[in-house]
């Protein structure tokens, strides 16, 4: 399908065996959606714009020296496992763990693993009741608000960690918002798929001290 030797895709250039490898995951994401409900059924037709590269772009914001990349609230492994698919070329010694408490979403995200050849970890328990996984970096795609993010980010991040956050149209908003109760320092990047949205890039996360 591609005569060159790399394709574009949510502002990176990623190599053919790359994109025959998203390929097959949004192939099998659209044979699971009508049983899980993976995503908006209205959101299939244009997977590759509304969620594949969404989830490419995150990369851009990984430290070069990360081995450890969490992925909270995966789903149907967006961008969890867009993400291991990349870095398996890019970041071979990239550790990747999906935490996911919905049961089938997790079965899903195993078999696609599988089916892919992807290490990845899956963790089917909810966020608060893990010890801290000590990741180098968080990510989270449409799981809730920054502060409850921020939340997630300082139990499991390491102390030097980032969380790269993608946000829509209210970015501006919930940063104000998370200000008042975290202390952090952020970039705000303008998403390649959406120019209302951003990518947050957030670290030095504390909590706020109210007397």
């Amino acid at each position: 399908m591609i005569g060159t030797e790399q394709a574009r895709i949510g502002g990176r250039d990623v190599s053919r065996e790359t994109v025959a490898a998203l390929e097959t995951y949004e192939a099998l994401v659209r044979r699971w959606n009508p049983a899980i409900n993976l995503v908006s059924p209205a959101s299939l037709v244009s997977i590759r714009d509304r969620h594949t590269a969404d989830s490419v772009q995150l990369m851009a914001w990984c430290p070069s020296g990360a081995q450890h990349w969490a992925d909270l609230g995966s789903g149907g492994g967006f961008p969890g496992l867009v993400l291991a698919i990349l870095a398996r070329e890019e970041m071979p010694k990239l550790r990747m763990t999906l935490v996911e408490s919905d049961a089938r979403k997790s079965t899903f995200l195993r078999h696609a693993a599988n089916e892919l050849g992807l290490q990845v970890t899956v963790l089917t328990k909810r966020i608060e009741a893990l010890p801290s996984l000590e990741a180098d970096v968080i990510s989270a795609r449409a799981l809730a608000a920054l502060p409850a993010l921020l939340d997630h980010a300082h139990r499991h991040l390491r102390r030097d960690g980032v969380a790269i956050f993608p946000k829509g149209a209210r970015h501006a908003e919930e940063l104000a918002e998370a200000r008042s109760k975290w202390r952090f320092t952020a970039e705000q990047h303008s998403s390649t798929t959406d120019p209302e949205a951003a990518v947050l890039v957030i670290r030095n996360i504390e909590r706020e001290e109210h007397s």
